[in-house]
């Protein structure tokens, strides 16, 4: 779609989903530019509350690529410290407690995510409702281990036997990490795409984005007394910390920080633990599939998943030591089309697998559009820049 011109939706984003109550697309931004509040139901903690949590992340993000200013509530009334901790290392931005709220602040809109299978529904407001989630935990292992040719590979790490990562997969399934957004270039919009300032200059490599690690081994602080409870404090030296997880410092930031001890908590229900060991894999696979549909999850798709960004990250890796280059308009239009469609982030997904297959579109341009679609998936995809020999 090429384009003379930047598009009217461009320049106000129009970003609509799809009404529960009324089954009818409403827009998820007030017609007269206000604050919207986004309200996260979550019942317990198990996947399905953490999907919740995602699409209400997702939301968020989209919107303030828009230019509209949110306000992001949780109420979660079971559990709600391992919940947050789960959602953090899942890269799900914070959100206020929903029992801290006495009123209002003047909200142009007011949009409730909730499962489909809840309860109670909330006030008044566009209803976005999330479809379950079923984690085959440790019982598919040896499955996922006859699939992919060897144990899970944490995303970022090589393939097994060659060592070889492989192409990027036009079946993703999966997914996950906190992001470093990158910063707009020289000029750009609310929500426009530009060179990554401060990632690559225009005529040469591009240096590393700084940012922060993630938490080393997210899981054991989630795994809690499932795994430190098996003999009472001070019978003896607390087992060594595990090695840092897969969102670790990037190259060139010096070691990560030793990790401190976990503290002991109630082991999550549903497997939560074993589920967020590589939380970048998990966030990809629940973007692969539409919100309304139910998710599946097993350790082969979730091995999938890592390998599918090993190979994303690699690729923008190799991208960015060539020259800049705009994403391209009719790329763009592409992107937002479908992240503005209801939060198609499927659709968002097949566009990047398109840009790393197009025939002729220069690398910097690839990397541009990595970096730009990243501020919304949060996948840390510019993770491995300058890791490369």
């Amino acid at each position: 779609m090429p384009a003379h011109g930047r598009p009217h939706a461009y320049a106000r984003a129009v970003l609509r989903i799809l009404d529960a109550r009324t089954g009818e697309p409403a827009p998820a931004a007030p017609a007269r530019r206000g604050l919207t509040r986004i309200e996260a139901y979550a019942s317990g903690l198990d996947p399905t509350a953490l999907r919740v949590l995602l699409t209400a992340d997702l939301l968020v993000r989209a919107l303030e690529l828009g230019g509209t200013p949110v306000w992001a509530i949780l109420t979660a009334p079971h559990r709600p410290a391992e919940l947050r901790t789960a959602a953090t290392t899942l890269a799900i931005r914070p959100f206020e407690d929903g029992r801290d709220v006495a009123s209002g602040l003047g909200e142009a809109q007011v949009i409730h995510v909730v499962a489909q299978d809840a309860q109670n529904t909330p006030g008044e407001g566009p209803l976005l409702t999330v479809a379950p989630v079923d984690w085959a935990g440790a019982a598919g292992r040896a499955r996922a281990d006859a699939v992919t040719g060897g144990p899970v590979v944490a995303a970022g790490e090589v393939g097994p036997a060659g060592g070889e990562v492989p192409a990027v997969d036009a079946d993703v399934r999966v997914t996950g990490g906190e992001a470093r957004p990158a910063d707009r270039g020289s000029g750009a919009a609310d929500g426009e795409p530009g060179e990554a300032d401060g990632a690559r200059p225009a005529d040469g490599p591009a240096r590393p984005v700084e940012g922060p690690a993630a938490p080393a081994d997210p899981a054991a602080a989630l795994a809690g007394s499932a795994t430190h409870d098996a003999s009472p404090p001070g019978d003896g030296p607390a087992p060594p910390a595990g090695p840092a997880g897969p969102d670790a410092s990037p190259p060139g930031d010096g070691p990560a920080p030793p990790a401190g001890p976990a503290t002991p908590v109630a082991a999550p229900p549903g497997g939560l633990a074993d589920l967020l060991v590589d939380p970048t894999a998990l966030r990809l696979s629940l973007l692969s599939v539409p919100r309304g549909t139910p998710v599946r999850l097993d350790p082969a798709g979730l091995a999938e998943a890592a390998r599918t960004l090993a190979g994303w990250r690699r690729a923008v890796a190799e991208w960015s030591r060539q020259p800049s280059r705009p994403v391209p308009e009719e790329v763009r239009v592409r992107l937002r089309a479908a992240w503005e469609d209801d939060l198609d982030l499927p659709g968002v997904l097949a566009v990047l697998r398109d840009v790393a297959d197009a025939p002729g579109l220069p690398d910097g341009a690839r990397f541009e559009t990595y970096v730009y679609a990243d501020r919304l998936l949060a996948l840390d995809l510019a993770r491995d820049l300058g890791s490369l020999g």
